[in-house]
């Protein structure tokens, strides 16, 4: 492989181990690696001690795995080096998640942490009545760089050559070349087309999806989930506009008749943006956990009020969620989509119509762009 890809792979890796890192630091203090405990359990011994041994893990196993696939990929040819070692950091990620999800999900059981007390779930009608508004004006760069990539290419289409690269292999050398046709040489505008539609999808929909409130915290929940809202659909456009910059990037060089390609600058719009949704999630937390919202006065009758009846807690819902707290399955549950439990953003609800029709969507846009370039 060449240095530069080797580079790329490094960068990526890195990214990687530092998102997996950290992910603790801004997950809800009640959701520890995906299991779901009451508040007055989140300084348990076992809690803090899978905390530190996952962070262990992860430092010294993800950067041994990252560290042996440099060396390969600096070391021979294999083109193959750069996504084996990726996918090698992404298990090592895996594996030391779900030993420590399954280490406090035993002490949970077997110490039985939801027992006695009172379970509910939360709702906040004005999410409904009066929800948070999509920022749409900032999709608008991203629609208009795909038009004027199309533009561009009606412009320059006669005098492209006739035949286009369409595929370039780790050292960034064409591999795969295709006569000209409107399918090819439009397909950076039809991937553009494609990437923007569906992260403007993703993001929409995460308006509609249904929010983590604190029984305890309602109000204060709620307002948290408003704001998360709004700073996660514009990093998700800054993105989609960053994705759609390196797309026209590719498409232009094509355009021009290159056979070669350096993929680190055309990589770079794609990892600064990547860096800035890190630093806005770690600074929001998951579900906007972090994000300071003024707590409600408490009314003046609350102290002649307080202990008649024991505090609600958040339902124990964890047998919903499958292969650890990763994928969630509820038909009783209508929202498509659900806030993860380990990490940043929405998952699927694969027991929803809606959910499913979202997966069918996807993958039929990712097996259908490959086939216009043909």
């Amino acid at each position: 492989m060449s240095t530069t890809a080797v580079l790329i792979q490094a960068v990526i890796g890195l990214l990687l181990l530092a998102a997996a890192w950290l992910t603790p630091s801004f997950t809800l203090a009640t959701l520890p690696f995906g299991v779901r405990v009451p508040s007055e359990r989140v300084q348990e011994p076992v809690v803090t001690e899978q905390r530190r041994a996952y962070r262990w893990w992860i430092a010294l196993a993800g950067s041994t795995v990252l560290a042996a696939g440099t060396a390969w990929g600096l070391g021979t040819d294999a083109t193959a080096a750069a996504p084996v070692t990726l996918v090698a950091v992404l298990t090592v990620q895996l594996a030391g998640y779900l030993r420590a999800h399954r280490a406090i999900a035993a002490v949970k059981q077997r110490e039985e942490w939801f027992g006695g007390l009172r379970q509910g779930v939360a709702a906040d009608t004005s999410l409904r009545t009066d929800p948070a508004r999509f920022p749409w004006p900032w999709a608008l760069p991203a629609v208009l760089l795909t038009l004027g990539t199309a533009v561009a290419g009606v412009v320059r289409y006669p005098s492209m050559p006739a035949q286009l690269a369409m595929h370039f292999n780790g050292p960034g050398q064409a591999d795969r070349l295709a006569a000209k046709s409107v399918g090819t040489a439009f397909a950076p505008v039809f991937a553009q087309l494609g990437t923007t539609l569906l992260l403007l999808l993703v993001s929409w929909l995460s308006f509609r999806a249904r929010p983590e409130l604190d029984p305890a915290r309602v109000k204060v929940t709620a307002d948290q989930h408003r704001r998360f809202l709004a700073r996660m659909a514009r990093c998700l456009m800054a993105l989609t506009f960053a994705a759609d910059l390196t797309i026209a990037l590719f498409g232009w060089r094509i355009w021009d008749g290159a056979r070669a390609l350096s993929p680190l600058p055309l990589m770079l719009p794609v990892a600064l943006a990547l860096a800035v949704v890190l630093v806005v999630a770690l600074r929001s937390g998951q579900h906007g956990s972090r994000i300071p919202v003024a707590e409600p006065a408490e009314p003046a009758d609350s102290a002649d009020s307080a202990g008649t009846a024991p505090a609600l807690v958040h339902r124990d819902d964890d047998r919903y969620w499958r292969l650890g707290g990763l994928f969630y399955l509820n038909r009783a549950d209508s929202a498509a989509f659900v806030p993860k439990r380990f990490g940043v953003g929405w998952t699927i609800n694969l027991g929803s119509p809606y959910g499913m029709l979202f997966v069918a969507l996807t993958i039929a846009l990712a097996v259908g762009l490959p086939l216009l370039t043909h």
